[in-house]
């Protein structure tokens, strides 16, 4: 049923909260394909005054980011190394929630296995939720799982 798994990550203990189901999928239900992936916004220009920041320094600010991230979803793929199924990792620069559902589309992923950071109410309201975006305009299936953390902790 499920051949390619898109998991996104963003390098926080919360969404690591997925990898007993990623482990489930790999030695239970054989799935041939899992790419874990983690998304860097693009650099904002701010500028205060007569000192705007140089479009160098934001490129190398991006470039730091997407290394950094590469380096991390290497880690996780090596964790997870196992014979017959396909590890692979992506790092992509966008916007998180329409980056990650125009990736599984494309890339012909068969489910989207995401963490919730579980938060409600106004705190909800005012930072959003990226599963829950994702939730709602993917075509491809999504299995979000419910990260629970005590209060301050991501």
């Amino acid at each position: 049923m499920y051949n390619k798994i898109t998991v996104p990550l963003d390098g926080s203990r919360l969404a690591e909260c997925v990898f007993p189901h990623v482990e489930a999928f790999i030695e239970e239900y054989h799935v041939g394909n899992i790419v874990f992936v983690r998304i860097v916004e693009p650099a904002v220009i701010f500028q205060s005054g007569e000192y705007p920041i140089s479009p160098e320094i934001l490129r190398e600010s991006e470039s730091a980011s997407k290394s950094a991230a590469k380096d991390y979803l290497d880690q996780i793929v090596n964790r997870f190394k196992q014979e017959g199924t396909e590890l692979q990792s992506e790092v992509l620069l966008g916007r998180v929630a329409e980056s990650l559902v125009d990736f599984a589309e494309k890339n012909g992923s068969d489910l989207i296995l995401i963490a919730s950071h579980g938060r409600s109410g106004v705190r909800r309201w005012v930072r959003g939720s990226i599963a829950d975006k994702i939730l709602h305009s993917s075509t491809v299936p999504v299995l979000i799982v419910r990260a629970l953390a005590s209060e301050g902790e991501s």
